[in-house]
């Protein structure tokens, strides 16, 4: 089940990106034929030309291809939690709820630290999906396309390298917010 799970991690970004690119279409995509029969809409919409649908529906597709891998970090540190401490806890009367806030959540917060770190690092630096799916266009530009942009298509080396800098720093400063934010302790 866990190798079924992880198909759409393991899809390279370009080819799930095209693939969502297709069943976004508003002539031949399954995803406005299926919302037509559900009665969720009345008419085929362009999703990646429309300004007001298009990060929305890169964001569906980047939640698609990313949820199976910070569910296996989260699994992971999950499976490292012993199964004692939940014992001890019965013992003491504790409820589902007391056990989760009080034991689970804060032994996970290690995995939780590093999915979230992950993802922001991903999140930040996005650039094959929407590349692939509306080329910075209907409102989805982000600042790796903007880079590539000024580095490839202007030729503006500096102005491009200075974003990729910036952008490093930024992804940098989340980085230094999440680890001081989650002050894990040494056990």
């Amino acid at each position: 089940m866990r190798t079924a799970v992880l198909i759409p991690w393991a899809i390279p970004t370009v080819v799930s990106a095209r693939m969502w690119a297709w069943m976004y279409n508003d002539v031949f995509g399954v995803i406005n034929d299926m919302f037509m029969k559900a009665g969720l809409i009345d008419k085929p919409v362009a999703w990646l030309a429309n300004k007001n649908t298009a990060l929305a529906a890169i964001i569906a597709m980047e939640v698609w291809k990313t949820t199976p891998f910070m569910a296996l970090l989260l699994l992971a540190g999950l499976q490292i939690i012993s199964t004692d401490i939940y014992e001890a806890a019965d013992i003491d009367g504790a409820n589902w709820f007391q056990k989760f806030w009080q034991l689970t959540l804060p032994l996970l917060r290690p995995a939780i630290l590093v999915a979230l770190i992950f993802r922001t690092l991903d999140a930040l630096r996005i650039f094959d999906a929407i590349k692939v799916m509306t080329n910075g266009g209907s409102g989805t530009e982000v600042m790796a396309t903007y880079a590539h942009r000024n580095l490839f298509d202007f030729q503006l080396m500096g102005y491009g390298s200075a974003i990729c800098v910036v952008m490093f720093a930024i992804i940098a400063i989340f980085v230094v917010i999440y680890l001081t934010s989650f002050r894990i302790e040494e056990q």
